[in-house]
Formats: structure tokens, C-alpha cells, sequence
């Protein structure tokens, strides 16, 4: 399971990106994180289409956004608030506990959370 900045620091080759790049196949990518990532690469300077094809090609698995998912990202906003987290994180960790998955990203305060599920930093 990817976060967006895990599928970030593989497109810009950033460190971590050694970390994620032997997992693509087997990720899960919620739709609400592959929206960020496309629009956050076309923000740093990648074309649409270029940007859509590059996240096409991972073949990861893409999840639509569920009204349980919703549910859960919505509960998490309270406790996630102190850590500054974003919908599209909460949309990553509601997928990854529905699917009991280990989440890979970027962003160390995700170490905090306990939320029964394996969080692994990637950098």
C-alpha cells in the first residue's frame, strides 16, 4: 500500500524510492492518492500526459475510493489532526486498514499513529 509520497520518490527517484520500487507490482494505490500524484507531478513540471502514462505503467493496484473507506478516513480526522495529516493521507490509511496493509511513505509522523497497522517509513 502507497502513499503518495511513496509513488513521488519513485517517479523523482528520491531517496527512498530504492525502497518501493521492488514492491510496485503487489501496491495497492488508493484513486484518491493516484489524483495527487498526478496532479502533484504535473505541479512539478511533468506533462498530463506523461505524468497519467508514468502512473499507468506501475501497475499497481488502483482502488476506488469506497463508502466505507470514506467512513474511516472521516474517524481518523480527529485523531490524525494533531499530525497535520491531509484527506488523501487519511484515504491511504482507511484503504490500508480495511485491506490489513502495510503502508509505505515518506512522512515520519505516521510512526506515531497507532492505528493497528504496519507503517513503514521509507526514508
Amino acid at each position: 500500500m502507497f502513499d503518495s509520497s511513496a509513488v513521488l520518490a519513485l517517479f523523482f527517484d528520491e531517496p527512498g524510492s530504492k525502497v518501493v520500487a521492488p514492491l510496485v507490482e503487489d501496491a495497492l494505490l488508493s484513486t484518491v492518492n493516484l489524483a495527487e500524484v498526478h496532479g502533484r507531478m504535473i505541479d512539478r513540471g511533468a506533462q498530463p500526459e506523461q505524468s497519467w502514462g508514468w502512473i499507468r505503467s506501475l501497475e499497481c493496484r488502483i482502488c476506488l475510493f469506497s463508502e466505507e473507506q470514506a467512513r474511516i478516513a472521516a474517524e481518523l480526522k480527529r485523531i490524525t489532526r494533531p499530525f497535520g495529516l491531509s484527506l488523501g493521507d487519511r484515504a491511504c490509511l482507511a484503504l490500508a486498514i480495511e485491506r490489513k496493509a502495510t503502508v509505505y511513505t515518506t512522512d515520519r509522523v505516521w510512526k506515531s499513529l497507532d492505528l493497528g497497522i504496519e507503517i513503514e517509513v521509507i526514508r
